[in-house]
């Protein structure tokens, strides 16, 4: 190398130095690296080092740097009215049941029965989710429903957070049921639990609100999902393992349909007409489950 020489690149990344070098190779530019502390740098002869500039600069236009593209963020909505609905309405239909209000055996009229389902009574597919077996089962799901609805009802908003909670255990009942034997019978918002779980995992998975630079990153939320499917949707012989996993499979493409009216959710009309949806829709159930009840036959 000639002593006249020019600094035709500098920076502190390496990979960016043998990246032009080979530029520079490939043009059959005499180059050198130098490197210090402070990164490194390509000299070239005086008498080339426009033609070198010149390389580099078409290089640059072809190559230009890759922007990261920050997570997708969407302005937090209040859960708590949600939260506090899911509590009033399964605290109270558990009262009523047990004080068998209206002389109903609220139980035998709600709950999950695969035989009466295939009969046609839907309704069960929805009563179900607000009977429970005792106290701790009870606070067990308001606990774990707080929990997750409370992400959802930030993230979607109240009412379509728990409308579409609603219809995902609903057809996580109606699967889980047309998969087990007619005897089947279940009850609890366990289902609704883990739609809600599948809800976020399917949601923020779509709508791309983790960082998307590595695929760990990309596929987070749904890896994070399952995991806590696993962790507390599995127990003893007594848990319906296939409502958790149908819940959570229905909240899941909940969540991938949801992305496509990620624009509407701020709508707080839209937020009241899908909450009075859902309260409709358990409201039309238990109508239909007390006027389809053996005690209703019998009067």
């Amino acid at each position: 190398m000639p002593d006249d020489l020019r600094v035709v690149f500098e920076s502190r990344n390496l990979a960016a130095c043998s990246d032009r070098s080979l530029v520079l190779s490939a043009a059959g530019i005499p180059h050198q690296i130098v490197q210090d502390a402070g990164g490194c740098a390509l000299l070239v002869a005086a008498d080339r080092s426009a033609e070198a500039v010149q390389e580099l600069q078409l290089f640059d236009e072809e190559n230009p740097p890759v922007v990261k593209k920050p997570p997708r963020t969407l302005p937090y909505q209040d859960a708590m009215p949600g939260i506090a609905a899911y509590i009033v309405i399964v605290c109270f239909v558990a009262w009523l049941a047990g004080v068998t209000a209206m002389g109903e055996n609220w139980l035998a009229a709600g709950r999950v029965d695969g035989e009466l389902i295939r009969d046609g009574q839907w309704w069960r597919l929805f009563t179900a989710l607000t009977l429970h077996a005792g106290l701790s089962h009870l606070a067990g799901n308001l606990v774990f429903g707080s929990f997750f609805g409370f992400f959802a009802g930030r993230l979607l908003g109240p009412g379509v957070a728990w409308l579409t909670i609603l219809l995902a255990a609903g057809t996580g009942n109606l699967l889980n049921t047309m998969l087990l034997e007619s005897a089947h019978r279940s009850i609890g918002a366990s289902t609704a639990v883990f739609a809600a779980l599948g809800l976020l995992a399917g949601f923020v998975w779509r709508a791309k609100l983790m960082s998307q630079e590595r695929w760990s990153y990309r596929v987070g939320p749904i890896v994070g999902g399952l995991a806590l499917l696993m962790f507390t949707g599995t127990g003893d012989a007594n848990t319906d393992i296939g409502a958790h996993l149908m819940g959570f499979v229905s909240g899941f493409g909940g969540g991938l349909l949801l992305v496509r009216f990620i624009d509407d959710l701020q709508s707080r009309r839209l937020q009241l007409i899908c909450g009075g949806s859902a309260f409709l829709l358990l409201l039309i159930a238990w109508q239909s489950a007390l006027l389809n009840s053996p005690v209703a036959a019998i009067m």
